[in-house]
Formats: C-alpha cells, sequence, structure tokens
C-alpha cells in the first residue's frame, strides 16, 4: 500500500521549513520508526520518522527544498522488510559487537552498513572517513552521530585545511554536499558553506530589530558579593534540599527580573502595530547559544516560581538546546529576555531586542574592581548590567528605574523575598 508521507505540522509562529537531511534512499528498506529525514525550521530540527516498515518510493522535496506545514514530502510503500543483524536487540551487547565485527569485515576492509547509524554513515561517506579509526559509543558497538561529529573535531580542527564539519548538536543536519564550495590552495584555504534556516531566521530578526525599534541602552553596576556569600552559605543545603539542583546566579538574575517587571509593567509589555500589548505575566526567555546559533527558551509565569525550579528548568533547557531536542513550543512567546555574555568572558556588551518585546537584560563577566565605599577603597566582585529597550515604548526614566531596582534587589537579596 502506498502512503503520503507529510512534513511535520508547524505552529501558527512558523511559515515554513526546508529539507535538510534524507537518511534514506528511494527503494532502500525501512524499519517502522526509523528516522528518514530532517525538516528544519526557522527555530529547531523536526524529525520525521516512518510511520511503518517499508521502502520510500519517491522523494518529492530534495534536500534544501521549502516545505509548508503539512506538505507531502514523499511516497511511501508500506511492506514488512528484513531486519539488519545490527538492529536486533540481544542480552549480551558484547555479543553483538563481536557479531557485528564479524559481519563488516569484507577482505580486510570495514563496511560501514552494519554498524553506524543513517545518520552517521552519511556524515562518513560525504567526509571520507575511515570508519575503523571512529570510536562507537552506541549499544553494540554502533557508531553514532555523535561519535562521527567528536571524531572530526579531534581529527580536523587543529589542521589548517578541514573536511566539511557538522554540528554537534544531536540531529542537526550537515550542510549538503552540492552547497559546499571548498577552495583548497595551499596557504589561503577558503570555505563557503550555506547558511542554515536557523542562522538565516537569527540575522534577519537582528537586523530587523535594529531597523525596526528606537532601541537605545542603559548601563548600570551590580556588587555580586552579597549573592555570593548567600550562595556559597547555602549551596550544599540548597542541593540535597532540592535533589542535587546546584544554586546558580541565573535564578536570582530571573526573580529580580520578575519582581522589577511587576512594577515597571512597561518594560514587560510588547508593541503589536499601533497597540500595546500589557502582559499580566513574567514569560523569561533566558538565552542559551548552542553551536547551531543562539536559542531562547522560555520560563513560563517565572513569577510563580521558586529558584530551584527555575535553576532546574535552565538546566533542562540547556542540556536540550546542545541535544538538539528543544520544541518550538519551549522558544514560542516570552515578555522580557536575560542574556548571558559573562559565561564567554564578556565584560560589557550592547543586547539586542528579542522581538515583540520591548527590552532584553545583558549580564555580564564578573570582575574584581576597586569600588569607593563609605569613603573607603573596597576590592569588590562587580558585574555591569546593560538593558537594551524599545524608546517607542519604554522611556529613558523607566529604563533607568528599572535597571537601578534589579540592582537594588541583587545587592540587598531579602527585598526580593520581601518584595520591598
Amino acid at each position: 500500500m502506498t502512503i503520503e508521507i507529510k512534513a511535520p505540522s508547524f505552529p501558527e509562529s512558523v511559515a515554513e521549513g526546508s529539507v535538510a537531511t534524507w537518511y534514506k534512499k528511494p527503494g532502500e528498506p525501512v524499519q517502522r520508526d526509523e528516522l528518514i529525514v530532517d525538516i528544519e525550521t526557522d527555530k529547531v530540527v523536526l524529525e520525521v520518522v516512518a510511520p511503518s516498515s517499508g521502502t520510500i518510493a519517491k522523494v518529492l522535496k530534495e534536500e534544501g527544498d521549502t516545505v509548508l506545514s503539512g506538505e507531502i514530502i514523499a511516497e511511501f510503500v508500506t511492506g514488512d522488510v528484513p531486519v539488519a543483524d545490527s538492529e536486533k536487540n540481544t542480552d549480551d551487547a558484547s555479543s553483538e559487537a563481536e557479531q557485528i565485527s564479524a559481519d563488516t569485515e569484507v577482505d580486510g576492509e570495514v563496511s560501514i552498513e552494519g554498524f553506524a547509524s543513517p545518520a552517521a554513515r552519511k556524515l562518513i561517506e560525504e567526509n571520507a572517513l575511515d570508519a575503523a579509526a571512529i570510536k562507537a559509543t552506541g549499544k553494540g558497538g554502533r557508531i553514532t552521530k555523535e561519535d562521527v561529529v567528536n571524531h572530526m573535531k579531534t581529527e580536523y580542527e587543529p589542521k589548517p585545511v578541514a573536511a566539511p564539519v557538522a554540528s554537534s548538536v544531536s540531529h542537526t543536519p550537515p550542510a549538503p554536499a552540492a552547497a559546499l564550495n571548498t577552495s583548497l590552495t595551499s596557504d589561503r584555504p577558503e570555505k563557503r558553506v550555506a547558511m542554515t534556516r536557523l542562522r538565516s531566521t537569527i540575522a534577519k530578526r537582528l537586523v530587523d530589530a535594529q531597523h525596526n525599534a528606537a532601541m537605545l541602552t542603559t548601563y548600570n553596576e551590580v556588587n555580586m558579593q552579597p549573592i555570593m556569600e548567600l550562595r556559597s552559605r547555602y549551596k550544599e543545603e540548597f542541593a540535597k534540599q532540592h535533589d542535587g539542583v546546584k544554586l546558580g546566579f541565573m535564578s536570582f538574575f530571573v526573580k529580580a527580573a520578575t519582581e522589577a517587571l511587576k512594577r515597571f509593567p512597561g518594560v514587560n509589555a510588547s508593541i503589536d502595530g499601533n497597540d500595546i500589548v500589557y502582559h499580566g505575566y513574567q514569560d523569561i526567555g533566558v538565552a542559551v547559544s548552542t553551536e547551531r546559533g543562539l536559542v531562547v527558551p522560555v520560563l513560563r509565569n517565572a513569577e510563580n516560581m521558586g529558584l530551584a525550579e527555575i535553576e532546574s528548568s535552565i538546566n533542562d533547557y540547556g542540556l536540550k538546546a546542545r541535544e538538539g531536542k528543544l520544541a518550538i513550543e519551549d522558544m514560542t512567546g516570552g515578555t522580557f529576555t536575560i542574556s548571558n555574555g559573562g559565561v564567554f568572558g564578556s565584560l560589557m556588551s550592547t543586547p539586542i531586542l528579542n522581538p515583540p518585546q520591548t527590552a532584553i537584560l545583558g549580564m555580564h563577566k564578573i570582575q574584581e574592581r576597586p569600588m569607593a565605599v563609605d569613603g573607603q577603597v573596597v576590592v569588590l566582585p562587580m558585574m555591569y548590567l546593560a538593558l537594551s529597550y524599545d524608546h517607542r515604548m519604554i522611556d529613558g526614566r523607566e529604563a533607568v528605574q528599572f535597571l537601578v531596582t534589579i540592582k537594588d534587589l541583587l545587592e540587598d537579596p531579602a527585598r526580593i523575598l520581601l518584595q520591598v
């Protein structure tokens, strides 16, 4: 029976996607629930798996083609297909590894068909890698996509001329071979790679934010010593009480931001055409940097979350972002954003707005500096804060007072609890 393979249904915030990588070719046997194609959207990579065992009869959308929500991308013929030995589960992983090794050794050469996942096999073939040299970490000695990526990093990054390297984020498709135009001269290497849909969207949104908003930035500095002392005093007890969740700095900034947003609702608003939308909740976006680009998962109703819940949610989002498993719903919405350039050593920067939000807070590196306190010079751990805001919505006085409120809350954490 022939059935249609369709692109996943996109939410309203995503207009279209593109075919990133086909893992199966027409006529190649496919097992039920096996990954057959990745669809890249503006925000995430969506996986399409086989609805049943069978074969792909015809591919209607090639790699790089634009697809709409629910659009037909291939025709699929159902039917039982033989299961490869490498796909069968056994109770003894070592025996499985030995069997795979024996089955794939032919005339002294190793075949990758039996012991590499489709994604890994595609990377190996595209980059002409020696499969035998790749350290396998998958079940039964199976080579995973991450194994190939890690091998390529180790082998090629130190060298001046590198083979095309895929992102280390799980399920992120490599650039199609046709998109690469590499000039391998002896001393002036160049490589041309097609911009991913995510990177293209990031570039467009950043440019639009600067063109369509009257963006200004105000700066201040905060003494981090009270937070650091509080964290040092309670971090062990905090971890024991909350199942190993570590007490970090970001949770204090999120709580301070939610309290300040309650006092200055204009900073928590958004602009929709000629209308101002005031939000009666605080959904805080926390910018996370991945090798694919910047993503901003959202803490829903952050005003109702405790420090432990905030830290746990941020850790979960960070892990999902690194593995490429963030859902579109995780990054949709948000009324205010916090970006921490300090983790990369940034001492000061100007964060760019995340439309339609009207403000974004930038954190930076904690740096010990001599400060005048009560007529005495004292060395304190200081951090520069930056608040970029849309002047169409927020006046300078309101922006400055908002940032001062965050500074006061952080320098006297009891204010957060007492809401004073």
